[in-house]
């Protein structure tokens, strides 16, 4: 039993007269609820009605308001359709009386205000509905209905909107909603006449909840949030809405549906729903246009309902007026649009919690989610006195001094402090939120006039893709004197502006960008950074501007995480996508935001070579490990789970080595076992080999494919056993068989470097014990530099140089010392797979000394640092007087030189002396020495 309703406050009476007969007439109260009763009764006519109305069931109802509050949704729960009507006004009638006293007395906060007003709108809803649907049922107008569907409507969804959906209502709310009926609960056939039922029934069941009788109503009802509601009937189908917002939405209806939430008839399909409709609502990308949206809303807001102009309290409307509270909900759910998509945490309801999830975020700060938090409620609380007094559906403060006195006698104070705490909460309020929607010009922009720009360039910008449309040219001209600024100021301005020049070529829009940079200028800085150092960076930005979005994150800059922490972070995000493309999108975009957040560290200098190719080396890891589970499920659906262990991922080359760079292939085998299993149990069953076979190709598809979102990595099978030639997948036993008899030198080679990188675990863990097995047997020295001697002379002739730049190709190069060090492995029996440890497995094996092996990962070290900084820089071999100063002064930095001359020296002179080591070790055999 819930306890006596608790007096903390008391309103002011307005007139005690008015309250003193109406006081008298409850006998039964305690002092406090009888002073409660005269100052409400004396100050709003229309809760004077209500107490009238109700002496009989008061008493006992403020004696245990928890209590009366449940029986009255019961009550009107179990209502008889015949007794709809007027049980439903009565019972809101109740409740409005209620919660009104609970709130006036201080006892309830406003969320549980809201929430009691917000859960009886649903329930009314639900059963106003259901009856709609009964009768239509039992007429037999609902084809293939019966009477078990009552219970979800027959497939009716009820979707709750604005305050309704955040549970916000307040007293004289109008309820918004859309109406929707799954259409999949028909046969196709019968959609016209389901369809024209569930019109009738909805506005049958909106006239039980809006009509006045004698008895008054229980809420007006607004269906004008459905798409295109001057058009389309009162209930849509769910196909057609998800139609219409897949192709025609608009911001305003995204903002709409933050709040929305199935709250009557067919949940569980109104879910479906909203699930659905996610992509739409919540971007992937950071939405910084959604914020030009909202200010023009809120202009054509105040242009229609006339909310502008000065402030001034009397006639202010609290909700829609200068400082209300649409500014403190608009400039919440624009923010949660910028972010949402990309932050599931930001994706709530109410207004309050929505800026203390996006201060929990960094995308408010703490102070103003406070003072906009404790704002709102005090708005709330002014505007439902405002509402009390009359039942009015008004949100404006009252003209004359009496109607102010009413609002303020109501809130236990006298007309003056209202007016006077209006006035600040109102005036902070629009500081706080106007600066977001509308910045000010703030500084001048910087004058650019001492460096003449090339105006052939300049003039070309509007015929660009990103610059064609009126909204995109209008953000960029806002952006062009800083960008211009930004440029004046490097080293080579016109350099610079070729640069950007291209950028900007290659965006095929610029909306969404223009508007990312207005938000956040601090961009423009690392903009103008790539474009003035990396063409390939710049390249990919142009393609793939959504990158940016990272930066914003707040934890752009922080340390690597590891690969462990992205691969969980990957794998947790695609087991919340059922849709098998959408799981393969999503991993191309996250896996371009990292790579995109090395490339800055690198070119930053915050990360140097080595680390970059490792970081490289544990994304690529992680997204295969990742994505290797959603092809296994999804292959699993057509053709039945993996036969026998499954499958396991070896990593060749520089992937399994652990050292990529940010255009290195992937090297890749695929080894499965079998176990004793001829065929796989499934829809379409195959046979164990072709199984495999057809799963790798699924694989490389799934890894290589061009996407919505691009590629993720371009795969290399070919040293798989016996090349191009071999199957696509191996078998464990023919895997383990062709090593020991039939693998070349170079192929053992090869595996010097191999490690599982994904896949069944155990197999993993056998094929790792038999490569550090196999490495430590016994070689025959002689064979293996004669077969190394061949491979050299191959790859020479394959591969020139092409050039000093080109640090991969060549004696004395990347190649030529990885393959040494693979030797050096595979003679020490070393099953160390980085070219450091191979060099030291060379001395354990006699080829080299002490001195020769540090000289020689003294020259790879620098081999890398070109190699990895020239991908970064032009996604190819460079040519040094044509990648600009800016690319200039990074490769310097990245290998820790003064100038590109001296760089270009210690390159040449590298490459000779490990040439002449290495070739020393070769001709060993052709010298016959030991």
């Amino acid at each position: 039993m819930s306890q006596p309703l608790a007096i903390h406050r008391l309103p002011r009476a307005f007139h005690a007269g008015l309250g003193q007969e109406t006081r008298e007439a409850l006998p039964d109260l305690t002092s406090e609820q009888g002073e409660l009763i005269e100052g409400t009764a004396g100050s709003s006519p229309y809760l004077k009605g209500l107490i009238d109305q109700e002496r009989d069931w008061l008493p006992q109802a403020l004696q245990h308001p928890d209590q009366a509050l449940y029986d009255v949704m019961e009550a009107a729960r179990k209502l008889p359709s015949d007794q709809l009507k007027s049980g439903l006004r009565r019972a809101k009638r109740r409740m409005a009386l209620l919660t009104a006293l609970a709130d006036l007395a201080g006892a309830w906060p406003l969320e549980k205000v809201t929430a009691a007003l917000t859960d009886f709108g649903a329930l009314a809803a639900d059963v106003a509905a259901k009856a709609e649907i009964a009768a239509l049922i039992r007429r037999g107008k609902l084809p293939g209905m019966t009477e078990d569907d009552i219970e979800t409507a027959g497939g009716m969804v009820i979707l709750a909107m604005g305050k309704m959906g955040a549970h916000e209502l307040n007293y004289s709310s109008d309820i918004d909603l859309i109406v929707l009926f799954d259409e999949t609960r028909f046969d196709p056939d019968d959609f016209y006449e389901a369809r024209q039922g569930m019109v009738r029934a909805t506005r049958n069941f909106c006239a039980t909840l809006s009509d006045k009788t004698a008895d008054g109503y229980v809420f007006r009802t607004d269906l004008r949030l459905r798409p295109d509601p001057a058009v389309t009937p009162v209930c849509l189908a769910m196909e057609a809405a998800e139609r219409y917002y897949e192709s025609l939405g608009r911001t305003w209806e995204r903002a709409a549906y933050i709040k929305a939430r199935p709250c009557a008839g067919d949940i569980a399909a109104g879910q479906r729903f909203l699930d659905a409709l996610r992509p739409f609502v919540w971007r992937r990308h950071l939405d910084f246009a959604a914020i030009q949206d909202a200010h023009d809303m809120r202009l054509r807001i105040r242009e229609n309902k006339g909310t502008g102009g000065s402030l001034s309290i009397p006639g202010h409307d609290m909700k829609l007026g200068q400082g209300g509270i649409r500014e403190i909900e608009f400039f919440t759910q624009t923010r949660q649009l910028i972010a949402g998509g990309r932050d599931p945490d930001l994706r709530v309801r109410g207004t309050v919690p929505g800026l203390a999830a996006l201060a929990s975020k960094g995308w408010v700060p703490d102070d103003v989610a406070e003072k906009l938090t404790d704002h709102y409620r005090a708005h709330r609380e002014v505007e439902h006195r405002i509402q009390m007094v009359h039942d009015a559906q008004t949100h404006k403060v009252p003209n004359s001094e009496d109607g102010i006195e009413r609002v303020a006698c109501l809130m236990g104070i006298s007309s003056e402090e209202l007016t006077t705490d209006l006035t600040r909460r109102l005036t902070e309020v629009h500081e706080l939120t106007e600066g977001f929607f509308a910045p000010g010009p703030g500084a001048s922009p910087a004058r650019v006039e001492e460096v003449e720009f090339d105006r052939g360039v300049l003039a070309r910008w509007p015929t660009y893709p990103a610059l064609r449309s009126q909204r995109g040219a209008r953000i960029f001209e806002r952006l062009r004197p800083e960008l211009l600024s930004r440029l004046a100021k490097t080293a080579k301005p016109e350099e610079a502006l070729l640069a950007l020049d291209g950028f900007l070529a290659g965006l095929p829009a610029g909306v969404q960008l223009f508007s990312l940079f207005e938000a956040n200028p601090q961009l423009i800085d690392l903009l103008v950074d790539i474009v003035g150092t990396s063409h390939a960076l710049a390249t990919h930005l142009s393609r793939n501007a959504s990158v940016f979005d990272a930066v914003i994150g707040g934890s752009f800059f922080s340390d690597w995480p590891g690969q462990a922490v992205l691969q969980a972070e990957l794998m947790q995000a695609l087991s919340e996508e059922s849709d098998y493309e959408t799981q393969l999108d999503f991993a191309r975009r996250w896996c371009k935001e990292w790579n995109f957040r090395i490339g800055v560290h690198h070119l930053r200098g915050l990360i140097d070579g080595a680390q970059a190719g490792q970081q490289y080396a544990e994304l690529a890891q992680a997204v295969i490990a990742a994505v290797l589970p959603c092809v296994v499920e999804q292959f699993a659906k057509k053709h039945g789970p993996a036969p026998g262990r499954g499958a396991a991922v070896l990593g060749m080359g520089s992937l399994g080595a652990g050292r990529i760079n940010s255009q290195s292939d992937l090297d890749m085998i695929v080894i499965y076992d079998p176990l004793d299993q001829d065929m796989s149990d499934g829809p379409r069953p195959l046979a164990t080999r072709t199984y495999y076979a057809r799963f790798t190709q699924a694989l490389i598809t799934a890894l290589s494919a061009p996407m919505s979102q691009g590629r993720l990595y371009e795969v290399d099978m070919r040293l798989r056993p016996s090349g191009n030639q071999g199957p696509v997948a191996t078998s464990w036993a023919s895997f383990t068989n062709y090593q020991q008899n039939e693998a070349w030198v170079w192929e053992h080679l090869a595996l010097t470097r191999a490690h599982v990188v994904a896949g069944n675990a155990d197999l993993a863990e056998d094929i790792e014990s038999f490569r550090a097995g196999f490495l430590s047997r016994s070689r025959d020295r002689a064979k293996v530099l004669k077969g190394v001697a061949d491979m050299r002379d191959r790859l020479a002739a394959a591969k020139a140089p092409a050039g000093v730049w080109d640090a991969k190709n060549g004696p004395g190069r990347m190649m030529d010392i990885e393959l040494l060090a693979e030797t050096g492995a595979l003679l020490a029996g070393s099953p160390g797979r980085d070219v450091p440890s191979g060099l030291d497995g060379a001395v354990a094996a006699g080829l080299l000394d002490v001195a020769q092996a540090q000289t020689l990962k003294d020259c790879y070290d620098l081999c890398w640092s070109v190699q990895c900084a020239a991908r970064l820089l032009s996604g190819k071999t460079i040519e040094a007087d044509k990648i600009g100063e800016g690319g200039t002064a990074f490769l310097c930095r990245a290998t820790g030189f003064d100038r590109v001359e001296q760089l270009q020296t210690a390159l040449q002179d590298s490459y000779v002396v490990a040439a002449e080591l290495i070739g020393g070790v070769v001709r060993e055999v052709e010298d016959g020495t030991q």
